[in-house]
Protein backbone atom coordinates (compact mmCIF):
# COMPACT_ATOMS: atom_id res chain seq x y z
CA UNK A 1 0.00 0.00 0.00
CA UNK A 2 1.02 3.55 -1.14
CA UNK A 3 2.03 5.89 1.60
CA UNK A 4 -0.90 8.57 2.60
CA UNK A 5 0.97 11.73 2.63
CA UNK A 6 0.55 12.06 6.37
CA UNK A 7 2.01 9.05 6.68
CA UNK A 8 5.42 10.59 4.57
CA UNK A 9 4.65 14.16 6.75
CA UNK A 10 4.22 11.76 10.53
CA UNK A 11 8.17 9.95 9.31
CA UNK A 12 9.57 13.22 8.40
CA UNK A 13 8.11 14.24 11.66
CA UNK A 14 9.38 11.43 13.69
CA UNK A 15 12.76 10.96 12.30
CA UNK A 16 13.07 14.86 13.63
CA UNK A 17 11.89 13.84 16.93
CA UNK A 18 14.51 11.02 17.12
CA UNK A 19 17.20 14.05 16.28
CA UNK A 20 15.74 15.94 18.79
CA UNK A 21 15.58 14.04 21.51
CA UNK A 22 19.18 12.04 21.45
CA UNK A 23 20.67 15.29 20.29
CA UNK A 24 19.29 16.80 23.61
CA UNK A 25 20.76 13.86 25.60
CA UNK A 26 24.18 13.82 23.97
CA UNK A 27 24.88 17.35 23.99
CA UNK A 28 23.50 18.17 27.57
CA UNK A 29 26.66 15.87 28.07
CA UNK A 30 28.48 19.02 27.22
CA UNK A 31 26.89 20.91 29.20
CA UNK A 32 24.97 22.67 26.35
CA UNK A 33 21.06 22.18 25.34
CA UNK A 34 20.21 21.85 21.29
CA UNK A 35 18.64 25.32 21.42
CA UNK A 36 21.90 26.82 22.77
CA UNK A 37 23.99 24.63 19.85
CA UNK A 38 21.93 25.58 17.37
CA UNK A 39 22.19 29.89 18.59
CA UNK A 40 25.89 29.15 18.42
CA UNK A 41 25.84 27.32 15.03
CA UNK A 42 24.02 30.54 13.67
CA UNK A 43 25.50 32.65 15.30
CA UNK A 44 29.20 31.34 13.61
CA UNK A 45 27.29 31.17 10.27
CA UNK A 46 25.95 34.80 10.34
CA UNK A 47 28.03 36.97 12.67
CA UNK A 48 26.63 40.11 11.56
CA UNK A 49 22.62 38.96 11.72
CA UNK A 50 20.17 40.76 13.85
CA UNK A 51 18.35 39.35 16.93
CA UNK A 52 15.36 39.02 14.78
CA UNK A 53 17.28 37.23 12.19
CA UNK A 54 18.66 34.93 14.58
CA UNK A 55 15.61 34.09 15.97
CA UNK A 56 14.29 33.37 12.62
CA UNK A 57 17.00 30.65 11.79
CA UNK A 58 16.59 28.87 14.89
CA UNK A 59 12.83 29.11 14.66
CA UNK A 60 11.95 30.99 17.79
CA UNK A 61 10.13 34.19 18.69
CA UNK A 62 12.40 37.34 19.29
CA UNK A 63 11.82 36.89 22.78
CA UNK A 64 12.50 33.93 23.29
CA UNK A 65 15.95 33.94 21.12
CA UNK A 66 16.25 37.14 23.63
CA UNK A 67 15.95 35.46 26.67
CA UNK A 68 17.93 32.29 24.68
CA UNK A 69 20.83 34.53 24.63
CA UNK A 70 20.76 36.29 27.28
CA UNK A 71 21.56 33.01 29.43
CA UNK A 72 23.94 32.50 27.10
CA UNK A 73 25.70 35.82 27.63
CA UNK A 74 25.84 34.81 31.01
CA UNK A 75 27.17 31.70 30.40
CA UNK A 76 30.05 33.38 28.62
CA UNK A 77 29.00 31.84 25.55
CA UNK A 78 28.23 34.63 23.34
CA UNK A 79 29.10 38.20 23.94
CA UNK A 80 27.08 41.34 22.84
CA UNK A 81 28.58 43.90 21.03
CA UNK A 82 27.18 47.11 19.10
CA UNK A 83 26.03 47.18 16.11
CA UNK A 84 24.32 49.98 13.66
CA UNK A 85 22.72 52.61 15.73
CA UNK A 86 21.23 51.38 18.63
CA UNK A 87 20.54 47.32 17.71
CA UNK A 88 23.24 44.85 19.51
CA UNK A 89 24.80 42.10 17.91
CA UNK A 90 26.00 38.69 19.19
CA UNK A 91 29.31 37.64 18.83
CA UNK A 92 30.73 34.22 19.94
CA UNK A 93 33.27 34.26 22.31
CA UNK A 94 36.40 31.65 22.76
CA UNK A 95 34.39 29.60 25.20
CA UNK A 96 31.37 29.14 22.83
CA UNK A 97 33.55 28.40 19.65
CA UNK A 98 34.50 25.50 21.77
CA UNK A 99 31.32 24.55 22.58
CA UNK A 100 30.33 24.75 19.13
CA UNK A 101 33.14 22.32 17.77
CA UNK A 102 32.53 19.84 20.46
CA UNK A 103 28.58 19.84 19.48
CA UNK A 104 29.53 19.92 16.05
CA UNK A 105 31.22 16.14 16.58
CA UNK A 106 28.14 15.29 18.45
CA UNK A 107 25.33 16.07 16.39
CA UNK A 108 27.90 14.60 13.19
CA UNK A 109 27.97 11.41 15.25
CA UNK A 110 23.61 11.27 16.21
CA UNK A 111 23.19 11.95 12.78
CA UNK A 112 25.78 9.62 11.13
CA UNK A 113 24.19 6.63 13.37
CA UNK A 114 20.89 7.88 12.38
CA UNK A 115 21.23 7.73 8.56
CA UNK A 116 23.54 4.78 8.59
CA UNK A 117 20.85 2.19 7.24
CA UNK A 118 20.87 4.83 3.58
CA UNK A 119 23.71 4.00 1.23
CA UNK A 120 25.55 7.58 0.07
CA UNK A 121 23.39 7.45 -3.29
CA UNK A 122 20.08 6.95 -1.41
CA UNK A 123 20.65 10.00 1.69
CA UNK A 124 22.10 12.23 -1.97
CA UNK A 125 18.26 10.82 -3.29
CA UNK A 126 16.75 11.82 0.49
CA UNK A 127 18.49 15.27 0.24
CA UNK A 128 17.49 15.98 -3.14
CA UNK A 129 13.56 15.26 -2.54
CA UNK A 130 13.56 17.36 0.69
CA UNK A 131 15.49 20.36 -1.14
CA UNK A 132 12.41 19.86 -3.91
CA UNK A 133 9.69 20.37 -1.41
CA UNK A 134 11.34 23.03 0.60
CA UNK A 135 10.66 25.79 -1.43
CA UNK A 136 7.22 24.82 -1.77
CA UNK A 137 6.97 24.77 2.32
CA UNK A 138 8.85 28.16 2.60
CA UNK A 139 7.66 30.31 -0.44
Amino acid sequence: MEPTLQDVGLAVKRVQNRHHRTLDTRLTELGVSLAQWDALRHLAANPEASLHALAQLTFQTDQSFGALAGRMVERGLIERVPGPGRALRHRLTERGTQLLRAGDQVVDAVLAESFAPLSKAELATLHGLLMRVLPAATG
